[in-house]
């Protein structure tokens, strides 16, 4: 399992690397779109639909992500979009959180399905339009997500338990705790100072998401990752949720050793619209 999950790792950087540093945007565009595209096919099967329609939800992503891009959205997204983005995703994550697995599947599949299209073609937006932004930004964003889980996953594995007894979100994902929570939201900002140091040493001309938080003060700053950081344990969550409801471990087998292209999106999905949404907004 752990060579499959290294090849798959090593195969999935060695076609996003250099589409990421690329001269043109279109081989990142593509890339990702068909990743998302993917992601829609995956968010089908988890809610029981067809599979024909699965196929045609790829599809739908995959003509709502281009059209964007054809009308010059990437360029430029109204900022009413990014703000229906981001209340989709609190509300809508906090609802289901609370409610819990079982409440799911009471939602009419229809409504479920096309909520799920809808905030992925959002999602893909939002990648897209950070490129567009410049590669120090995408990967600001990008990092804050992984250090957010790579902090949480270590802090969980130290501390889970001893500092706060009730578990996070035990009938969801049994093995994250509070601890490890808070010790994302440390890692974020631990890599926030360092990005923003980096960005004033090295006078980019590109500025990270970090620097353009800081820069309008700690007053915008700490709430705005410590709603990133929240945020992105909530789409870690929601993910799960779906994925017992639907009696399924992962959401495809597309990415040996790593499941599908949601599991390993989830945290990126809710995180990327609302980095939007800062900073079209601050």
């Amino acid at each position: 399992m752990l060579k499959q999950r290294v090849i798959t790792a090593l195969a999935l950087l060695a076609l996003l690397l250099p589409a990421l540093f690329a001269s043109q945007p279109w081989p990142f565009m593509a890339l990702t779109v068909l990743l998302m595209a993917a992601g829609a096919w995956e968010w089908g099967r988890l809610n029981g639909v067809h599979p024909v329609q699965a196929w045609l939800g790829a599809l739908l992503c995959l003509a709502a992500c281009l059209l964007a891009q054809q009308v010059g959205w990437v360029q430029s997204t109204p900022p009413q979009l990014w703000l229906l983005a981001g209340a989709m995703w609190v509300l809508l994550g906090a609802w289901m959180i609370h409610r819990g697995v079982s409440a799911w599947a009471l939602w009419p599949r229809p409504l479920r399905w096309g909520a799920g299209l809808m905030l992925l073609a959002l999602a893909w937006l939002a990648l897209a339009q950070g490129h567009h932004r410049g590669v120090n930004f995408l990967l600001s964003v990008l990092v804050l997500v992984w250090a957010a889980d790579v902090f949480a996953y270590f802090f969980g594995r130290a501390l889970g338990g001893q500092w706060i007894a009730a578990k996070l979100a035990p009938a969801i994902s049994p093995g994250k705790s509070w601890e490890g929570v808070l010790g994302g939201m440390l890692g974020v900002f631990l890599v926030s100072w360092a990005w923003t140091a980096f960005d004033q040493t090295q006078a980019v001309t590109e500025p990270s998401f970090y620097t353009l938080l800081w820069t309008q003060g700690a007053w915008v700053a700490v709430p705005a990752l410590l709603l990133m950081s929240a945020m992105s344990v909530v789409g870690d969550l929601v993910e799960s949720l779906v994925k017992r409801s639907a009696g399924m471990k992962d959401s495809s087998g597309l990415l040996p050793g790593h499941g599908g292209v949601l599991d390993r999106v989830d945290a990126l999905l809710p995180t990327l619209p609302l980095a939007m949404m800062l900073v079209a907004w601050i």
